[in-house]
């Protein structure tokens, strides 16, 4: 098969749709890579405990996993949204998307583990913030930002009302902290700690400011 007819093939819009579920899974793991390899890198480095081997085990897993789970949802929710279009006669209507993403979301990261919960909870977080009032415009962006083609410009927040999200969020957590630690991720948790408990304790100069303990 040659290179001319492969091109003529997956350009064909008769196939459009089947191959972009395809990409979708490529991109969803190229960006799970992008994403976790550098932070699992970076935890390892600053929070990390054995020795390096068993560290590059730890990193390779989490980066697989994040990688792996975003491809698969990626996939099955654009197989998803596919189905109901074809159900209702080759249009999407305004819920497909929800019920994409439900049935997605329930089987693909509701398997409860460290990376399922971070990536749940910073979902969570922007679906919240997107209750915040928006400002009048747009973010700047540069011609060279991959927002600069897109039809829709992502409005930020009221910068009013995000003052106030702000500090209602960080009293929240401070006081959860203090509180009702257990109910903090166990990621943020073991932050919060190095920030604000082990800062208050040392045995010399060098536990002080060179080594935490």
């Amino acid at each position: 098969m040659s290179l001319a007819l492969v091109n003529e093939i997956i350009t064909n819009p008769a196939f459009h749709d089947y191959l972009a579920i395809l990409k979708g899974a490529r991109n969803g793991f190229v960006y799970g890579v992008k994403v976790r390899f550098p932070h699992a890198l970076v935890m390892s480095i600053l929070f990390g405990r054995g020795d390096w081997q068993s560290r590059l085990r730890v990193i390779y897993r989490a980066t697989k996993q994040h990688a792996l789970n975003l491809a698969k949802f990626v996939s099955l929710y654009k197989t998803v949204l596919l189905v109901q279009k074809k159900l209702n006669g080759g249009k999407e209507r305004d819920s497909d998307t929800f019920v994409a993403g439900l049935i997605g979301g329930y089987f693909i990261f509701g398997d409860r583990n460290a990376v399922n919960e971070q990536i749940v909870l910073y979902v969570v977080s922007r679906v919240v913030a997107s209750f915040i009032p928006r400002a009048t415009s747009p973010y700047n962006t540069s011609p060279q930002s991959a927002l600069a083609g897109s039809a829709v410009k992502p409005i930020p927040p009221d910068s009013k009302y995000f003052t106030l999200f702000a500090a209602v969020s960080w009293g929240a957590v401070m006081w959860l902290f203090r509180h009702r630690g257990e109910t903090i991720q166990p990621g943020m948790f073991n932050s919060m700690k190095y920030l604000y408990r082990d800062s208050d304790t040392w045995k010399d100069l060098k536990t002080l400011f060179w080594h935490n303990t």
